[in-house]
């Protein structure tokens, strides 16, 4: 046996999502990269660890039990890291955090030099949309939650991290067809591509819609960010999305900024936790981390969130 902890780590959780693409997304890796991994832990045994059916994936009961021995390994290793830290007198523990789709292009800039002073904190990030971020929050899953639009709840305490900006987008191609652009050609003609119910900017976009008084328009609904950007990007129709996670195929003209009245919208990516939750020592050196911190992170990161003009296809 030659199996490596990033192979028990990375099996366990695509265990845990049941999806390479779930799996890659959660730990901020490729699905190639995901994949290859899986198929040599498997290389390691002569029974299947996961069985794919059309596009399922189911795990074996060699799978499970394999899965559960490999969460018991990955327990120790933590274990002896935080010790270890400790015993240094560090910083140890471990964050949870549970975040919007998109939010995976905004935490991680946001601890990348928390983790570097120190080293001894672990970090565990579920992506999903705003409806299941919330119910984590409410279930005390999670010790953080990262979403983009507006919470009226006095159950969460928040902190505003950053400016979250969206456009109406289409491809080079599909961007040039129409430029008076007007919503009775969106109703006759092309789709809008929407995420699925339970997504902030779902939400976001119908709420602008129904604004403009437009209704009854054709649909594509897709599960992430990330199909819907593949899905603009293809012609498949238009969509309003975040700049936040366009950013590359902007720069490439892959996608174009299309102006409309009232765009692009802004809200803000909000930091929320429990306000009756009993922060760790890790939970509060983070948000004096962050609140010291966030002005810093913007300027270093984020100073490229404004659309420059070649990347506007039509004026009104």
């Amino acid at each position: 046996m030659n199996y490596t902890l990033n192979q028990l780590q990375i099996f366990l959780k695509v265990v845990q999502t049941t999806s390479i693409t779930k799996a890659a997304e959660e730990l901020n890796l490729t699905q190639p990269a995901v994949s290859i991994q899986i198929k040599n832990l498997q290389a390691q045994f002569e029974i299947p660890l996961l069985e794919i059916i059309g596009k399922k994936i189911f795990i074996t009961d060699f799978g499970k039990e394999i899965a559960e021995s490999a969460k018991g390994i990955l327990d120790q290793v933590y274990a002896i890291n935080y010790k270890t830290m400790a015993f240094k007198d560090q910083l140890v523990g471990r964050l949870k955090f549970s975040i919007v789709s998109t939010g995976k292009y905004v935490l991680p800039y946001f601890l990348t030099d928390f983790l570097r002073v120190n080293p001894g904190v672990e970090i565990s990030i579920d992506v999903t949309n705003r409806e299941k971020v919330l119910v984590s929050q409410l279930e005390n899953q999670v010790d953080f939650s990262l979403i983009s639009d507006a919470l009226e709840n006095p159950t969460f305490n928040s902190i505003d991290i950053l400016t979250n900006d969206l456009y109406l987008v289409g491809n080079k191609e599909t961007a040039k067809l129409q430029p008076t652009f007007n919503y009775l050609e969106f109703k006759n003609e092309l789709p809008l591509i929407f995420r699925e119910n339970g997504s902030g900017t779902r939400k976001i976009m119908e709420a602008y819609l129904k604004k403009q008084g437009v209704d009854g328009l054709k649909k594509i609904e897709l599960v992430s960010n990330e199909a819907v950007k593949q899905a603009v990007m293809a012609g498949l129709g238009y969509s309003i999305m975040p700049l936040i996670g366009i950013k590359n195929e902007i720069q490439s003209g892959a996608i174009k900024i299309i102006e409309r009245d009232g765009l692009p919208i802004s809200t803000k990516w909000k930091l929320i936790w429990h306000k009756d939750k009993n922060l760790s020592p890790v939970s509060k050196a983070f948000l004096t981390y962050l609140i010291e911190n966030k002005a810093q992170i913007r300027q270093k990161y984020f100073e490229w969130k404004k659309p420059s003009k070649k990347c506007l296809a039509f004026n009104n």
